[in-house]
């Protein structure tokens, strides 16, 4: 089905697809090779997995260039409900972009230090090991920054689909709560480190929010009214 038909399905698409890629990028790998609190363990696995790991910060790249043309295609889907907030929320996706760009260099000196290339020849193998385990601390806290952005951008799409009319309204309280969780989340981290993992645990009945929104995209789709028919809902209003 052409975007044209259904462009509310052609963006849960796209959502799906960047989705996916960041799953791979930001659980599935960590998960695979970092041992937390264990520096010489981490090292190893990255070492005896380094296209895993490689393919991770590529990945991360791909799914955020790619979440650039989700934020479009639902700019499309939703600027007739308001076109100042969604393009509110196009620009708070755009904003945070570059955080993640840069802070995937925090992976690629993890990298570096583990491979121990020449010029690193004179540090201690467990000095380097130390090292790789804070520049991978630093990519998760770059993260917990990112988070904020995670969640602003929700708060606008949220409000756009509540009024949309033709997307049910529980979907934009759902993804307000979302917005909130991951602001909440974000400023846990920052203020709170050691309260970050029981705050997340209780923040996720928001933040499926975000994955109910996409899926109902992808299945059900959405087809905002015709501008005529736009303006005279306004005018009954």
């Amino acid at each position: 089905m052409s975007s044209t038909k259904n462009p509310g399905r052609f963006a849960g698409s796209l959502y799906l697809l960047a989705s996916i890629v960041g799953f791979f990028a930001m659980m599935y790998v960590p998960a695979k090779l970092i041992v937390h609190g264990n520096a010489a363990a981490t090292a190893s696995n990255i070492a005896a997995n380094e296209t895993l790991f490689r393919l991770g910060i590529a990945s991360e790249l791909i799914g955020q260039a790619g979440f650039i043309f989700v934020a479009f295609a639902l700019f499309e889907l939703l600027k007739g409900v308001n076109r100042r907030h969604a393009s509110l929320m196009v620009t708070l996706v755009v904003v945070q972009i570059p955080i993640a760009f840069v802070n995937e260099l925090n992976f690629i000196a993890a990298l570096a230090l583990i491979r121990g290339t020449d010029f690193l020849s004179i540090v201690e193998n467990t000095q380097r090991d130390a090292l790789a385990m804070l520049f991978l601390n630093l990519h998760f806290q770059g993260l917990v920054i990112d988070e904020i952005f995670w969640g602003l951008w929700l708060l606008p799409l949220a409000l756009l689909v509540y009024r949309s009319r033709f997307l049910p309204r529980f979907l934009g309280g759902w993804l307000a709560l979302a917005g909130f969780a991951w602001v909440i989340l974000s400023l846990t981290g920052v203020l709170s480190p050691q309260s970050y993992g029981k705050v997340y645990a209780y923040t996720q009945p928001a933040v499926v929010g975000e994955i109910v929104f996409m899926l109902w995209l992808f299945i059900k789709g959405a087809r905002p009214p015709a501008l005529g028919a736009t303006a005279l809902s306004s005018a009954a209003g």
